[in-house]
């Protein structure tokens, strides 16, 4: 006959569910904050709705015949693509928010060691998909409107719809952001170990033809897109060679330092 409390038992699983429902309420309650702050910027960018839409279709509107204009084909379009692009524009401001948010969530379960390694990595993978994103706006987009213009056939008026360059523009944006975390990824490969800046500099051909395929994967399906994403990644595949070549462990290092230092 087990002389266990069945009462004991109980209290053991209450203790056990309670950290749970405190992580997940603290979940909830940072995501309920990233959402608040997502609309607050909503509501800042949406009487801007007209304008930024005017602005991200600059590089397209730039290259048009003159005479020609985009149009919206279906009926609520003027309306609803602009203030779409105002959500997408307060989720993409405040990236750096939401990274806060996700960072003072799972902070508190790593190492000291841990926290000042994975801090300056959030801002730099922070920085470098806003500049993978300006990339794309600044360099991408007039160079391949203007290729696409003049590849036109003849009799054939380019005339856009504004729906379909918003989700052409947002699927570059994200394709050229994730591409220039490139470098982040080369660097925790050898600072965890992972790899060596000796073998990555051996894989150079694999991660050409991998840059070429994931440009193909991430970009519309057009040869130019894909070959003005490809070769930033290959770049920014060199780059993360080189900065990984200073934080590469030596050999009998723990890639962690020890142990038992969490902080509060």
């Amino acid at each position: 006959m087990s002389t266990e409390d069945p009462d004991s038992e109980g209290e053991e699983g209450h203790e056990q569910q309670a950290p749970l429902l405190s992580h997940l309420k603290e979940f909830r309650d940072r995501v309920l904050r990233v959402v608040v702050v997502v609309l607050a910027a909503f509501f800042v960018f949406y009487p801007f709705r007209e304008p930024l839409y005017d602005w991200i279709s600059g590089p397209l509107q730039a290259v048009l015949p003159e005479g020609s204009s985009m149009i919206a084909i279906k009926v609520a379009a003027p309306f609803l693509i602009p203030m779409k692009l105002a959500l997408v524009a307060a989720v993409f401001v405040t990236i750096p928010y939401s990274l806060y948010q996700l960072w003072a969530f799972i902070a508190p379960g790593l190492y000291r060691h841990e926290r000042r390694a994975v801090w300056p990595l959030m801002i730099s993978s922070t920085a470098l998909f806003y500049l993978g994103a300006a990339f794309a706006y600044f360099i991408v987009f007039p160079i391949a409107f203007r290729f696409f213009a003049f590849v036109s056939p003849e009799g054939v008026q380019m005339m856009t719809d504004i729906g379909e360059y918003l989700s052409f523009v947002l699927t570059l944006f994200f394709a050229f952001g994730v591409a220039f975390q490139v470098p982040i990824a080369t660097i925790l490969m050898v600072r965890t170990g992972i790899s060596t800046k000796e073998s990555l500099a051996a894989k150079r051909p694999y991660i050409i033809v991998a840059a070429f395929i994931v440009g193909m994967m991430l970009t519309p399906p057009d040869v130019l897109s894909q070959v003005l994403l490809a070769v930033p990644v290959w770049l920014l595949y060199e780059v993360g060679i080189l900065v990984a070549g200073r934080v590469q462990p030596a050999p009998g290092d723990a890639a962690g330092g020890t142990g038992g230092e969490h902080g509060g």
